[in-house]
């Protein structure tokens, strides 16, 4: 058995990177120019304009029947669109949902899906039919208004871009993602629009400025109020870039004894209902917004969010500010008009290029239309020509069909007809020969000739031509106007009420709480101020660290082994009555690293820190204060060394120390500095004997002089008046303790 060895033709040596450019390269354009980005003509992608037109095709107009989604789709696929079935339903279901598109062109009959976010049914249960909008953009598609193409297996043939006598990209708007760029228009009032392109073609030197008279902002269709300074949206109009802050509509109604509650008829564009609730319910449940009490979903077909406050005596409008602030009840739709021109050339335009540019195409399709037209009526009227030819010698004409071989040719030579005319009278019924006939051609042939000439002189004057467009525009302004159901503004402008700042944390609910740190790491806070006692239960090998008494408004200080401070809100702090959770888990912690004190933020006080080694100084507590969970670093070590100590040294003017060495010395506060990070000063020097493996200074007190020395003994507190033997100077090794002095060489303070 031989094997037969195929050539390949054609082998070129090319560079991997020149190989992978160009795919790529090809595959983008595919993206940018067949799928993601809407043509500024007709506004729509190719899945869409494919979707309307195979609708088209299957007479779907509005006073025909309804027939199924799956039809539809199955004729897409396979005649125009070779993609799956699941994301052509969707494109169509999205063009039928009311809350989706601004002026929907498609109207559905079944489940198209709602504004909780729920899904359309399967495309065999619903139903569907084209718009009075839908036909707009395909007024004039047989009249050779617009080039076609070839589908996608050759075997029939498509329109390249819609005559689209409605200005769809802007009241519809459009998204979509491509390779490298992106589009995201808002939707817009089309009678709004149709009075700026009516303006544009009085003012074709009209700037942006002057088109937002007519175009004052976008106009979505869950409604809802726009927010943004008339600025920003000029700004946003004249470089296609930019954003629109939009929030919900709302209102208060009164209630009896005084009360209120606020009821939310529109939310912002694109926000899934359920998902908002979802989110308020969510804040609540974390005491997040402490001045809302409940929040119901009372709607039917209209939204209605009702929403509840703590009490009567509760601003509605700062109760509102709150939610904008931490709820989708007010987003920002940015603006990136970004699209394909006239020439399939992606390019971001400003609000009067993309006007300018449909006007251009408008202009086109009524040349074209006009040509098409009156080549029609020409040879129309040429045939009419020959019919009344044929009427004012209608014996001989029978002769000749009656008696000559060739009648065609005959009549041709004898009454100079031509080709056109002589097969019209050839097929002409025998009942079209009465006299009722010959007038009504007669009268056919005066009212196209009157047409032709009209149409001559459109076609030869340019002005004629931009006052027909004006009219055409303007009626398409009438048919959707601010006075109809449909056209009628749906997003209303407001003003941002000018209501003092107000940071997140001032709406945490103010509660009282026990922190309890236990020895492993652990953290819970018990509700109400307790004493931690022998009930306070600690997993197995565990025990109580520390404890401190706060508010679920506090904030919370730890200082760890590292010389860090890290800082925790009171609220945060994980609540029940399980052994709470890791540290950690909130602050990134080292392992090698354990608190070693932990404090309610103080504004204006200063703490003294201290080193296992003794080193220290004092800082403002202000300074230390940690904006990120990795702390901050504020007490620098050397090898070896720990922090171990931090007092508050508010009500104090001397400094106690004493250390493994069971050494003690008393000097004044002063000596001490005042620094923002750092090692500091020896406090109390140590022989570095190599006795003490965990450095030398056992405990550090910040006491006032007056009051005398003070420990803690199982007796009770000792003081001793006289501490001239302690006293010195910052540095020294200190004297042995008084008699009776601890034996763990701690104050117990």
């Amino acid at each position: 058995m031989t094997t037969k060895i195929q050539t390949i033709q054609d082998v070129r040596d090319v560079p991997l990177r020149e190989a992978l450019g160009d795919r790529y390269l090809a595959y983008a354009l595919s993206t940018i120019v067949s799928r993601s980005l809407p043509d500024v003509r007709d506004g729509l992608k190719p899945v869409h304009r494919r979707l309307l037109y195979a609708m088209r095709q299957l007479k779907l107009d509005p006073s025909s029947g309804f027939k199924k989604c799956a039809r539809v789709v199955g004729d897409v696929i396979g005649k125009y669109h070779p993609h799956g079935d699941s994301a052509v339903y969707e494109a169509l279901v999205r063009l039928a949902q009311d809350f989706a598109v601004r002026y929907p062109l498609i109207e559905g009959q079944g489940n198209f899906g709602n504004i909780d976010g729920d899904n359309a049914a399967a495309m065999r249960y619903t139903e569907s039919r084209l718009t009075a909008v839908a036909q707009a953009l395909m007024d004039g598609l047989d009249e050779d208004s617009v080039d076609f193409r070839q589908t996608y297996d050759g075997e029939d043939e498509e329109p390249i871009v819609l005559p689209a006598a409605f200005p769809n990209l802007l009241a519809n708007g459009a998204s979509g993602i491509a390779v490298g760029m992106a589009t995201n228009i808002p939707p817009h009032n089309a009678a709004e629009l149709c009075e700026a392109l009516r303006h544009l073609i009085v003012q074709p030197d009209a700037t942006v400025a002057e088109l937002m008279r007519f175009v004052p902002g976008p106009d979505f269709p869950t409604g809802g109020i726009l927010v943004e300074a008339a600025a920003s949206m000029q700004d946003a109009y004249e470089t296609g870039r930019g954003g629109f802050r939009l929030r919900a509509r709302w209102n208060v109604e009164k209630l009896s004894h005084g009360l209120y509650q606020i009821v939310v008829t529109e939310v912002p564009y694109q926000v899934q209902k359920s998902k908002l609730i979802e989110r308020i319910a969510e804040l609540m449940s974390m005491r997040r917004l402490p001045l809302l009490a409940d929040v119901r979903d009372e709607s039917t077909e209209d939204v209605r969010l009702v929403l509840e406050p703590k009490n009567r005596t509760i601003d509605a409008d700062l109760l509102m500010e709150q939610l904008f602030k931490v709820t989708d009840l007010e987003i920002r739709f940015s603006l990136n008009m970004n699209v394909l021109d006239a020439s399939g050339v992606p390019a971001v335009l400003n609000l009067k290029q993309v006007l300018k540019q449909f006007l251009d195409h408008r202009h086109e399709v009524l040349e074209r239309r006009s040509r098409h037209r009156l080549g029609r009526i020409r040879h129309r009227l040429e045939v009419l020509d020959g019919f009344l030819i044929c009427f004012l010698n209608l014996d001989e004409v029978i002769r000749i069909i009656r008696e000559e071989d060739d009648p065609k040719a005959t009549m041709i030579a004898t009454f100079g007809l031509t080709d056109i005319q002589a097969e019209a009278i050839l097929n002409m019924r025998l009942r079209a020969l009465r006299r009722l006939e010959e007038m009504g051609i007669r009268k056919e042939h005066a009212g196209l000739s009157a047409e032709a000439k009209d149409l001559e002189s459109l076609l030869s004057d340019p002005g004629l031509r931009w006052k027909k467009l004006d009219a055409e525009i303007a009626d398409i302004g009438k048919r959707f106007g601010l006075d109809t159901a449909l056209g009628a503004r749906r997003t209303g402008f407001g003003t941002i009420t000018d209501l003092p700042e107000i940071s997140e944390d001032a709406f945490i609910e103010k509660e009282p709480i026990t922190i309890v740190l236990s020895q492993k790491g652990w953290i819970r806070a018990l509700k109400g101020h307790t004493d931690v006692n022998g009930e306070t239960k600690f997993k197995d090998g565990d025990e109580l660290a520390l404890t401190l008494t706060a508010q679920t408004t506090d904030k919370i200080l730890f200082f760890a082994g590292n010389g860090r401070f890290y800082t925790l809100l009171g609220d945060k702090i994980p609540r029940g009555r399980g052994f709470g959770e890791p540290l950690r888990l909130h602050l990134d912690l080292p392992n090698d690293a354990d608190i070693v004190a932990m404090r309610v933020y103080n504004s204006g006080s200063k703490l003294l820190l201290a080193s296992s080694a003794g080193y220290g100084f004092i800082v403002a507590e202000d300074t230390v204060v940690a904006q990120t969970r990795s702390g901050k670093q504020i007490l620098n070590l050397g090898e070896g060394e720990t922090a171990v100590f931090c007092r508050p040294v508010d009500n104090g003017d001397s400094v106690v120390t004493v250390g493994h060495n069971r050494r003690l010395l008393v000097f004044p506060l002063a000596e001490i500095p005042e620094m923002t990070r750092g090692r500091g000063v020896i406090l109390q020097r140590f022989r570095n004997d190599g006795l003490f493996k965990d450095g030398a200074l056992s405990d550090i007190r910040v006491f006032t002089a007056t009051n005398g020395l003070q420990w803690k003994t199982e007796a009770g507190v000792r003081t001793i008046a006289d501490m001239v033997p302690w006293q010195g100077k910052r540095a020294q090794v200190g004297k042995l303790p008084p008699p009776g002095f601890p034996r763990n060489n701690r104050f117990g303070f």
